[in-house]
């Protein structure tokens, strides 16, 4: 790939991006499909956010994702938000359309999008999630777009709980077509009552992440059922304690790494309007 004077720019924000596998994935694609592109990372911190956006517009950038800690404040950065974006509360994807930026959110899609590859049609489903986070936010909130018929969330009453109560009341407000429900997260005779009835299950905490990684919120082996579909945010490891499980017991199993891929997927169709390709980046990028 030759960078000339017409090569656009894309990039991400954030900090720390010393570990992203970003760049890589983008550049291979664009180089792929001949696109004359460059994608780089810059650290910006969260009070950096604005003078971040400043600068990338006067640099016509064409595009720019946004991870931690960015993503709420570039809310404030954007000249429009779509509709996922503002229900979730944070932008991790600004496309510069003509000179204004419109921000965008592709976590909750992404998962979509992981759940569907894995031959799974969240249409008219019932989700049980547990997390009260930014993924679970953003997963709980596309879902619903997306058209899933009823939703169970499960959140420990922390601080965090008012974003699960905030969550609840956008979902009724503007998807009243998908019943909504939380629950206490330590309430576990509810919590197993709810698995019984779910057709998927989608862990959004930290729960199997180290120092988690031996633990699982799904003690009980025996809720694990053929037909429940088991979802992870958590990719390293790629396969947690939950997974592990619930493919013991013949679940179908969406993991968290097919979230993150599939999001950069979104984001390059909104920058390009052309697909990834896919499978090359995932071999490449996201295999073991």
């Amino acid at each position: 790939m030759e960078i000339s004077g017409h090569t656009q720019l894309l990039c991400l924000i954030g900090s720390p991006v010393g570990h992203s596998g970003s760049p890589a994935m983008y550049n291979y694609s664009f180089d792929r499909l001949g696109l004359d592109y460059a994608y780089l990372a810059f650290d910006v911190k969260e009070e950096e956010t604005a003078d971040a956006f400043q600068a990338l517009r006067l640099f016509g950038a064409k595009g720019f994702n946004i991870t931690m800690p960015c993503k709420t404040a570039a809310l404030r950065c954007c000249d429009e938000l779509s509709t996922a974006a503002r229900l979730i509360g944070a932008v991790n994807t600004v496309v510069n359309e003509g000179g204004r930026l419109i921000g965008h959110n592709t976590d909750g899609l992404g998962w979509v999008r992981g759940c569907r590859a894995s031959g799974f049609d969240i249409s008219g489903k019932k989700m049980m999630i547990a997390g009260s986070g930014g993924a679970a936010t953003a997963i709980a909130i596309t879902a619903a777009l997306e058209g899933l018929g009823e939703l169970a969330i499960f959140a420990q009453r922390d601080h965090f709980f008012a974003n699960a109560e905030a969550t609840v009341e956008k979902i009724r407000g503007h998807v009243p077509g998908c019943k909504v429900s939380l629950y206490d997260l330590a309430d576990k005779e509810r919590f197993y009552a709810e698995i019984s009835n779910s057709d998927i299950f989608t862990n959004a905490t930290r729960v199997g992440m180290k120092p988690m990684d031996e633990m699982s919120l799904i003690e009980d082996k025996s809720a694990f059922r053929k037909d429940l579909v088991v979802s992870d945010v958590v990719y390293n490891p790629r396969t947690t304690k939950l997974l592990a499980d619930a493919q013991a017991a013949g679940c179908r199993n969406v993991p968290g790494i097919s979230m993150l891929l599939w999001q950069g997927v979104e984001a390059f169709r909104l920058y390009t309007g052309l697909d990834m390709p896919v499978e090359e980046v995932r071999e490449k990028y996201f295999s073991e």
